[in-house]
């Protein structure tokens, strides 16, 4: 059995760092003649030494930056398949839009008599997201998924202040994501775990032994966080609402039932939408992001201002304040513009009905590439069908030859392929977390379900060496848990 993908050449012997690289009195620039006349610098206002920085040459430079670019992966370099993330290829036209001299160009302090393009295409973007979601208005301030969690929850505190009750509590199912927890503490209330049922949903019968009249509502995602398809999603948002609660989807989901279903349909009263996720924005890096939320009828008062009005008879669109319920602002100016031409450019692209190919193909993908890795991964839930993604297990596997799922992780570099997301969600033992998205091909996945059965057959063949690895990245294994507890950034 190969050990490996072939090693690839990461530059001539000793490249390592820059200053690896550095050889004194080599340069790499010249600064021009002075055309002013020279000012001696005093004493106290100058070094005592030179500063320790690398002296490369030019070409050594551009090299040295391009091989490190090549050790990169990425989504245009090869199949991404973190479950829970969507790291999937977006369309280089979304990119070409929010590159438009007159989107890249804006000004966020205009006046809006000047931004009249701009004003409505976020007004056009609102209203798409609202008939894909179900819902009657949005906001498209919120920079992020997170930040969207807690416009959500902020809004449900609103609503029961303005009803004039307390409410302290919010559910949350054990297998969300892990920023719920974190936002509904932010928000203002308790996070109140439900357990889930032997099919990997919401277990309802305690789920109504935990409704009382101080939960503000309960937070959840169709399909969970599992993979898996809520088959009891109306009885579920039919006793939050008969509590008096409100019923808020996280939308890192969306991806797997639009143009098939809406949240607002099976009985939500707040969406958030990962833009990331769905709608062609770039994930990760810490970059800008978006997560517009959108709210049924009875909460738009509540919305951040300001809100995007078109006026009557003119038609002009404008940035409108006067809201006396809203939250108020969530961000500053009116989100990450850029990251919302994107979105528009994508959902525009494609349309009602390319919209929902886009999530018959994430189900059609995950379905066949979990068919093809099930008998050495088994599904944690091997009776009930995923959809977008799904969620196996190495747990046997570990018991039988001591590999863990890092060790597999990590084998799959070597394989060529970055790996799934591992021990998560927590509710499954040694979880593998698979989430191939609907843009790669059915050769991609067969190569992915290759290198996840060549994984396995080496952890019983040869768990030492899925113990070592990756031994052909440019990086061997890190010490994660040491990285994390002393951090040093130091040279």
């Amino acid at each position: 059995m190969s050990r490996g993908a072939p090693v690839r050449s990461q530059g001539p012997p000793g490249a390592g760092t820059i200053k690896d690289l550095s050889r004194k009195g080599r340069r790499a620039w010249s600064f021009p003649e002075l055309d002013v006349d020279a000012v001696e610098l005093p004493p106290q206002h100058r070094r005592a030494d030179p500063p320790a920085l690398p002296e490369v040459s030019e070409l050594d430079i551009v090299r040295h930056y391009t091989r490190l670019s090549q050790m990169n992966h990425g989504v245009d370099t090869g199949a991404y398949p973190l479950g829970s993330c969507s790291m999937k290829y977006n369309p280089k036209l979304a990119e070409a839009a929010a590159a438009m001299p007159g989107f890249a160009r804006l000004h966020p302090l205009q006046p809006d008599t000047t931004a009249q393009g701009a004003l409505e295409l976020l007004w056009r973007l609102e209203r798409a997201l609202c008939e894909i979601t179900g819902m009657e208005r949005a906001t498209l301030q919120p920079p992020a998924g997170a930040c969207g969690e807690l416009t959500g929850l902020l809004i449900m505190r609103a609503f029961h202040a303005d009803a004039g009750v307390v409410r302290t509590k919010v559910l949350i199912p054990d297998s969300a994501h892990g920023t719920n927890p974190a936002s509904v503490r932010m928000g203002g209330f308790h996070a109140i775990h439900i357990p889930s049922n032997d099919r990997g949903q919401v277990d309802v019968d305690a789920l109504e032994g935990l409704i009382d009249d101080d939960v503000a509502g309960l937070m959840l995602t169709n399909p969970n966080t599992l993979g898996l398809f809520e088959e009891d999603i109306e009885r579920i948002t039919e006793l939050v609402h008969a509590a008096g609660g409100l019923v808020y989807y996280d939308g890192a989901n969306l991806n797997a039932i639009m143009g098939r279903t809406r949240p607002g349909d099976m009985g939500f009263d707040i969406v958030h939408i990962n833009t990331h996720k769905t709608f062609a924005t770039p994930h990760g890096g810490g970059g800008p992001g978006a997560g517009p939320v959108g709210v049924v009828e009875r909460l738009v008062p509540y919305l951040p201002v300001p809100r995007i009005e078109r006026g009557a008879p003119d038609g002009a669109f404008r940035l409108a304040f006067d809201a006396p319920k809203s939250i108020g602002r969530m961000h500053g100016f009116h989100g990450n513009f850029a990251v919302l031409v994107r979105a528009y450019a994508y959902v525009f692209l494609h349309g009602a009905d390319g919209l929902r190919q886009v999530s018959e193909r994430a189900v059609l993908n995950a379905n066949y590439l979990a068919a093809l890795v099930r008998n050495v991964f088994p599904l944690a839930h091997p009776d009930v069908r995923p959809m977008h993604e799904f969620v196996s297990t190495s747990a046997e596997l570990k018991d039988r030859t001591g590999v863990r799922v890092m060790d597999i992780a990590k084998r799959l570099i070597d394989l060529g392929y970055h790996p799934p997301t591992v021990y998560f969600p927590l509710v499954v033992e040694e979880a593998l977390m698979v989430e191939p998205t609907e843009t790669e091909t059915k050769e991609t996945l067969d190569g992915l379900a290759a290198a996840f059965r060549q994984a396995a057959e080496e952890a019983e063949s040869d768990p030492e060496l899925l113990h070592e690895a990756p031994v052909t990245a440019p990086v061997r294994r890190l010490d994660e848990a040491r990285a994390a507890r002393h951090l040093t950034v130091r040279w």
